[in-house]
Protein backbone atom coordinates (compact mmCIF):
# COMPACT_ATOMS: atom_id res chain seq x y z
CA UNK A 1 0.00 0.00 0.00
CA UNK A 2 1.15 3.37 -0.80
CA UNK A 3 1.83 5.63 2.08
CA UNK A 4 2.29 9.29 1.56
CA UNK A 5 4.60 11.18 3.68
CA UNK A 6 2.88 14.50 4.69
CA UNK A 7 6.17 15.47 6.40
CA UNK A 8 9.84 14.17 6.25
CA UNK A 9 11.65 14.55 9.36
CA UNK A 10 11.08 14.69 12.92
CA UNK A 11 15.12 15.57 13.56
CA UNK A 12 18.06 15.51 11.34
CA UNK A 13 17.94 11.92 9.37
CA UNK A 14 15.35 10.62 12.16
CA UNK A 15 12.66 10.13 9.41
CA UNK A 16 9.00 10.31 10.16
CA UNK A 17 6.29 9.07 8.01
CA UNK A 18 2.86 9.89 7.87
CA UNK A 19 0.37 8.23 5.38
CA UNK A 20 -3.40 8.92 4.09
CA UNK A 21 -3.40 5.46 4.75
CA UNK A 22 -2.80 2.75 7.72
CA UNK A 23 0.58 1.63 7.23
CA UNK A 24 1.72 -2.10 7.34
CA UNK A 25 4.16 -3.37 9.15
CA UNK A 26 6.75 -3.29 6.52
CA UNK A 27 6.33 0.65 6.20
CA UNK A 28 6.43 0.89 9.72
CA UNK A 29 9.44 -0.71 10.07
CA UNK A 30 11.78 0.74 7.69
CA UNK A 31 10.64 4.18 9.63
CA UNK A 32 10.99 2.88 13.32
CA UNK A 33 12.43 -0.57 13.26
CA UNK A 34 12.63 0.02 17.14
CA UNK A 35 9.13 -0.76 17.48
CA UNK A 36 9.45 -4.04 16.24
CA UNK A 37 12.23 -4.82 19.20
CA UNK A 38 11.62 -8.22 20.54
CA UNK A 39 13.56 -7.90 23.68
CA UNK A 40 15.05 -4.63 25.56
CA UNK A 41 18.35 -3.53 25.00
CA UNK A 42 20.97 -5.52 26.48
CA UNK A 43 21.81 -2.11 29.11
CA UNK A 44 18.66 -2.85 30.83
CA UNK A 45 18.51 -5.37 33.94
CA UNK A 46 16.41 -8.01 34.93
CA UNK A 47 14.40 -5.24 37.06
CA UNK A 48 13.24 -4.32 33.72
CA UNK A 49 9.85 -4.64 32.90
CA UNK A 50 9.78 -5.16 28.40
CA UNK A 51 7.20 -3.47 27.15
CA UNK A 52 6.52 -4.89 23.09
CA UNK A 53 5.16 -2.15 21.63
CA UNK A 54 4.41 -3.97 18.48
CA UNK A 55 2.09 -6.50 20.80
CA UNK A 56 0.05 -2.93 22.00
CA UNK A 57 -0.34 -2.32 18.05
CA UNK A 58 -1.33 -5.41 17.57
CA UNK A 59 -4.41 -4.84 20.42
CA UNK A 60 -5.41 -1.27 19.28
CA UNK A 61 -5.74 -2.71 15.62
CA UNK A 62 -8.30 -5.35 17.32
CA UNK A 63 -9.94 -2.20 18.42
CA UNK A 64 -9.99 -0.45 15.24
CA UNK A 65 -7.22 1.72 15.63
CA UNK A 66 -4.65 2.21 12.93
CA UNK A 67 -1.15 3.99 12.70
CA UNK A 68 -1.09 6.63 10.19
CA UNK A 69 2.03 7.83 11.62
CA UNK A 70 5.45 6.78 13.10
CA UNK A 71 8.65 8.13 14.06
CA UNK A 72 12.15 7.44 16.14
CA UNK A 73 14.46 9.28 17.60
CA UNK A 74 18.20 9.44 16.44
CA UNK A 75 20.79 7.57 18.03
CA UNK A 76 24.09 8.02 18.03
CA UNK A 77 24.84 4.14 19.42
CA UNK A 78 23.78 1.91 16.31
CA UNK A 79 23.70 -0.71 18.96
CA UNK A 80 20.34 1.21 19.93
CA UNK A 81 19.16 2.11 16.58
CA UNK A 82 16.28 -0.74 16.89
CA UNK A 83 15.54 -0.05 20.68
CA UNK A 84 15.18 3.56 20.63
CA UNK A 85 12.30 6.06 21.54
CA UNK A 86 9.94 5.86 18.97
CA UNK A 87 6.47 7.41 18.75
CA UNK A 88 3.08 6.05 17.43
CA UNK A 89 -0.12 7.71 16.10
CA UNK A 90 -3.52 6.07 15.45
CA UNK A 91 -6.59 6.78 14.53
CA UNK A 92 -10.01 5.00 14.44
CA UNK A 93 -10.49 4.02 10.82
CA UNK A 94 -14.78 4.78 11.67
CA UNK A 95 -13.04 9.05 11.36
CA UNK A 96 -10.82 8.26 8.92
CA UNK A 97 -13.00 10.91 6.12
CA UNK A 98 -14.00 13.56 8.92
CA UNK A 99 -12.78 17.16 9.42
CA UNK A 100 -10.69 15.99 12.46
CA UNK A 101 -9.96 12.74 14.09
CA UNK A 102 -9.03 11.50 17.69
CA UNK A 103 -5.53 10.09 17.58
CA UNK A 104 -4.08 7.53 20.65
CA UNK A 105 -0.52 9.05 20.43
CA UNK A 106 2.16 6.36 22.09
CA UNK A 107 5.32 6.73 23.11
CA UNK A 108 8.01 3.99 23.83
CA UNK A 109 11.47 2.68 23.96
CA UNK A 110 13.71 -0.50 24.79
CA UNK A 111 16.56 1.24 25.80
CA UNK A 112 15.45 2.78 28.86
CA UNK A 113 15.45 6.54 27.31
CA UNK A 114 11.35 6.32 27.46
CA UNK A 115 8.46 5.40 29.99
CA UNK A 116 5.75 3.63 28.13
CA UNK A 117 3.18 6.49 27.51
CA UNK A 118 0.09 6.73 25.78
CA UNK A 119 -1.98 10.32 25.19
CA UNK A 120 -4.81 11.48 23.74
CA UNK A 121 -4.50 13.79 20.18
CA UNK A 122 -6.28 14.97 17.42
CA UNK A 123 -5.39 15.20 13.81
CA UNK A 124 -6.91 18.41 11.90
CA UNK A 125 -6.87 16.86 8.12
CA UNK A 126 -6.99 20.22 6.69
CA UNK A 127 -3.48 21.14 7.43
CA UNK A 128 -2.25 17.16 8.53
CA UNK A 129 -0.51 18.60 11.68
CA UNK A 130 -1.58 16.27 14.67
CA UNK A 131 -2.29 17.93 18.34
CA UNK A 132 -1.80 16.73 21.68
CA UNK A 133 -4.02 17.55 23.92
CA UNK A 134 -2.88 18.37 27.96
CA UNK A 135 -3.21 16.22 30.86
CA UNK A 136 -6.59 17.44 31.41
CA UNK A 137 -7.95 15.21 28.86
CA UNK A 138 -5.74 11.82 29.13
CA UNK A 139 -1.80 10.88 30.15
CA UNK A 140 -1.07 7.53 30.81
CA UNK A 141 2.35 6.92 31.90
CA UNK A 142 4.03 3.23 32.67
CA UNK A 143 7.42 2.99 33.57
CA UNK A 144 9.26 -0.54 32.75
CA UNK A 145 9.28 -2.04 36.36
CA UNK A 146 6.74 -4.66 38.00
CA UNK A 147 3.62 -6.20 35.92
CA UNK A 148 3.06 -4.17 33.61
CA UNK A 149 0.61 -6.16 31.21
CA UNK A 150 -2.58 -5.54 32.92
CA UNK A 151 -1.48 -1.29 33.26
CA UNK A 152 -0.78 -1.04 29.96
CA UNK A 153 -4.63 -2.41 28.63
CA UNK A 154 -6.04 -0.35 31.30
CA UNK A 155 -4.19 2.83 30.25
CA UNK A 156 -5.52 1.69 26.72
CA UNK A 157 -9.26 2.41 27.98
CA UNK A 158 -8.23 5.57 29.69
CA UNK A 159 -7.38 7.20 26.68
CA UNK A 160 -10.30 5.75 25.03
CA UNK A 161 -12.93 7.51 27.88
CA UNK A 162 -10.70 10.72 27.49
CA UNK A 163 -11.74 11.46 24.20
CA UNK A 164 -15.11 12.57 24.87
CA UNK A 165 -13.47 15.16 27.26
CA UNK A 166 -11.49 15.46 23.94
CA UNK A 167 -14.63 16.91 22.02
CA UNK A 168 -16.33 18.88 24.61
CA UNK A 169 -13.39 21.25 25.45
CA UNK A 170 -13.25 21.47 21.37
CA UNK A 171 -16.90 22.55 21.36
CA UNK A 172 -16.60 24.40 24.21
CA UNK A 173 -13.43 26.23 22.70
CA UNK A 174 -15.35 26.90 19.30
CA UNK A 175 -18.41 28.63 22.03
CA UNK A 176 -15.72 31.32 22.57
CA UNK A 177 -15.01 34.56 21.21
CA UNK A 178 -12.14 36.28 21.21
CA UNK A 179 -11.25 39.98 20.75
CA UNK A 180 -7.74 41.52 19.42
CA UNK A 181 -6.74 42.31 22.37
CA UNK A 182 -7.19 38.86 24.24
CA UNK A 183 -6.19 36.82 20.89
CA UNK A 184 -2.54 38.93 20.84
CA UNK A 185 -2.31 38.33 24.72
CA UNK A 186 -2.78 34.06 23.66
CA UNK A 187 -0.52 34.17 20.97
CA UNK A 188 2.01 36.58 23.24
CA UNK A 189 1.90 33.31 25.47
CA UNK A 190 2.44 31.01 23.02
CA UNK A 191 5.16 32.57 21.84
CA UNK A 192 6.91 32.04 24.52
CA UNK A 193 5.97 28.55 24.97
CA UNK A 194 8.39 27.75 22.07
CA UNK A 195 10.71 30.75 22.69
CA UNK A 196 11.91 30.50 26.43
CA UNK A 197 14.91 32.28 26.60
CA UNK A 198 14.25 35.72 28.30
CA UNK A 199 17.34 37.10 26.86
CA UNK A 200 16.41 36.75 23.20
CA UNK A 201 13.62 38.07 21.49
CA UNK A 202 11.12 35.87 19.49
CA UNK A 203 12.46 36.01 16.16
CA UNK A 204 8.51 36.72 14.90
CA UNK A 205 5.76 38.59 16.15
CA UNK A 206 2.19 37.73 17.94
CA UNK A 207 0.43 38.91 14.85
CA UNK A 208 2.52 36.84 12.47
CA UNK A 209 1.96 33.43 14.35
CA UNK A 210 -2.52 34.67 14.38
CA UNK A 211 -1.84 34.70 10.59
CA UNK A 212 -3.88 32.21 9.08
CA UNK A 213 -2.89 29.81 6.30
CA UNK A 214 -5.96 29.15 5.11
CA UNK A 215 -9.69 31.28 4.84
CA UNK A 216 -11.63 28.90 7.34
CA UNK A 217 -8.87 29.67 10.22
CA UNK A 218 -9.73 33.28 10.19
CA UNK A 219 -12.70 32.35 12.64
CA UNK A 220 -12.16 35.04 15.83
CA UNK A 221 -13.60 31.61 18.33
CA UNK A 222 -10.51 30.25 20.43
CA UNK A 223 -10.64 27.20 18.76
CA UNK A 224 -9.53 28.76 15.18
CA UNK A 225 -6.68 30.99 17.14
CA UNK A 226 -5.44 28.37 18.93
CA UNK A 227 -5.20 26.04 15.64
CA UNK A 228 -3.30 29.20 13.95
CA UNK A 229 -0.96 29.68 16.47
CA UNK A 230 -0.36 25.58 16.71
CA UNK A 231 0.27 25.35 13.38
CA UNK A 232 2.43 28.53 12.49
CA UNK A 233 4.65 27.47 15.57
CA UNK A 234 5.41 23.71 14.98
CA UNK A 235 5.61 23.73 10.69
CA UNK A 236 7.68 26.76 11.18
CA UNK A 237 8.67 28.77 7.94
CA UNK A 238 7.57 32.09 9.02
CA UNK A 239 10.15 35.34 7.86
CA UNK A 240 11.32 36.62 10.89
CA UNK A 241 14.79 37.60 12.62
CA UNK A 242 17.26 36.37 14.97
CA UNK A 243 18.74 38.71 18.23
CA UNK A 244 21.36 39.65 16.18
CA UNK A 245 19.06 40.93 13.42
CA UNK A 246 19.80 38.24 11.06
CA UNK A 247 16.90 37.80 8.59
CA UNK A 248 15.96 33.90 8.88
CA UNK A 249 12.40 31.64 8.58
CA UNK A 250 11.47 29.71 11.56
CA UNK A 251 12.46 26.43 12.01
CA UNK A 252 9.75 23.80 12.58
CA UNK A 253 9.59 21.43 15.68
CA UNK A 254 11.44 18.43 14.78
CA UNK A 255 12.14 16.32 17.62
CA UNK A 256 9.32 13.76 19.42
CA UNK A 257 10.01 15.24 22.65
CA UNK A 258 9.87 18.74 21.76
CA UNK A 259 6.74 18.38 19.26
CA UNK A 260 4.48 16.67 22.27
CA UNK A 261 5.74 19.50 24.70
CA UNK A 262 4.86 22.60 23.03
CA UNK A 263 1.22 20.70 21.53
CA UNK A 264 0.45 19.73 25.24
CA UNK A 265 1.80 23.48 26.81
CA UNK A 266 -0.66 24.97 23.33
CA UNK A 267 -3.22 22.62 24.61
CA UNK A 268 -3.15 23.59 27.97
CA UNK A 269 -2.82 27.05 27.62
CA UNK A 270 -5.95 27.43 25.27
CA UNK A 271 -8.03 25.46 27.89
CA UNK A 272 -7.06 27.83 30.61
CA UNK A 273 -8.29 30.54 28.62
CA UNK A 274 -11.27 28.88 28.03
CA UNK A 275 -12.18 28.12 31.28
CA UNK A 276 -11.15 31.91 32.24
CA UNK A 277 -13.52 33.25 29.92
CA UNK A 278 -16.47 30.82 30.32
Amino acid sequence: MYASPLASRFASHSPVLRSDYPLSDDQIHRVAPSIFADAPHESRSDRYSYIPTAAVLAELRKEGFQPFMVAQTRTRHADRRDFTKHMIRLRHASQINGAEANEIVLLNSHDGTSSYQMLAGMFRFVCSNGLVCGDTVADVRIPHKGDVAGSVIEGAYEVLSGFERVKENREAMRAVTLDEGEAEVFARAALALKYDDPDKPAPVSESQILMPRRFDDRRPDLWSVFNRAQENLTKGGLSGRSANGRRQRTRPVQGIDSDVRLNRALWLLADGLRQLKA
